[in-house]
């Protein structure tokens, strides 16, 4: 089994103005150890008007922790009222990228035909990608949960080599425990999470399907963290409302600690 450092990132979604997002980074930087990031690499993923006040923090007091952002327009420059590019997000330090979230695909109207592009400016512009993919409650008991998956990571990650599907990140993270409460089983996040790694091995062979790092998204906590963390197709979380605080995101991170 190839040895695959997890990644836990907090999604911060429209949380947290530039005052709170400092607090929060730097609390978090108390609460985790050395042992902490030698165990896991960490990131947090602000609002647009936080990044440069996070970047200043985490790189004057050398915290280890990786800035990311939410969400990104595929073109470099344009007439796009409120959008942000790569090369912006690039400029700040920014070294991960969600990209086709739920929310973005639901509310946003985002195709996964927007999801290639932006996976592939993300990449042009030095970032990794955090690909998100994942099937509402009323496809997983029509059957259809894992066809869904898997047409969004072949036309999401359509064109890319070997060597780029192995350096990025995909999230798998069911719509419907997104924000509710509701957690897939360990067993079904693994299950969900081994498929897409068949799909991608199918695809694009072993090398990249061995390197990808697929993490977990959707109402992750402290108290479950361990259990989904143990499932050996598992390699991070992708956590929201529990990242906005502090002790509890940094219970998430020590997983390892637990049982």
């Amino acid at each position: 089994m190839t040895d695959r450092k997890p990644l836990i990132s907090g999604n911060w979604k429209m949380h947290h103005n530039h005052f709170e997002a400092i607090q929060m980074v730097q609390k978090l930087s108390y609460l985790l150890s050395r042992n902490d990031y030698d165990a896991v690499d960490v990131s947090v993923h602000p609002p647009f008007t936080d990044l440069r006040s996070v970047q200043t923090v985490l790189e004057s007091d050398d915290i280890p922790i990786a800035l990311g952002a939410q969400h990104c327009h595929a073109d470099e420059k344009g007439a796009f009222t409120g959008e942000v590019s790569t090369g912006m997000l690039a400029k700040l330090n920014v070294s991960l990228v969600i990209v086709g979230h739920s929310e973005r695909r639901e509310l946003f109207a985002e195709t996964d035909d927007d999801v290639s592009r932006k996976v592939k400016a993300v990449m042009a512009a030095g970032m990794t990608p955090i690909v998100c993919c994942g099937e509402t409650m009323e496809e997983r008991e029509a059957g259809r949960a894992s066809a869904k998956v898997e047409r969004q990571v072949l036309e999401g990650l359509a064109g890319l080599t070997v060597d780029e599907v192995a350096g990025l990140v995909v999230a798998y993270e069911p719509i419907w425990a997104i924000g509710t409460g509701l957690t897939a089983t360990p067993e079904d996040a693994q299950e969900m999470c081994c498929a897409i790694r068949a799909v991608m091995r199918a695809r694009w062979g072993g090398d990249a399907a061995d390197g990808v790092r697929i993490q977990y998204g959707g109402s992750v906590k402290g108290v479950n963290a361990p259990d989904l963390m143990r499932q050996p197709d598992i390699d991070g979380a992708l956590v929201g409302g529990a990242s906005l605080d502090a002790d509890e995101f940094a219970r998430i991170i020590a997983y390892r600690l637990v049982g």
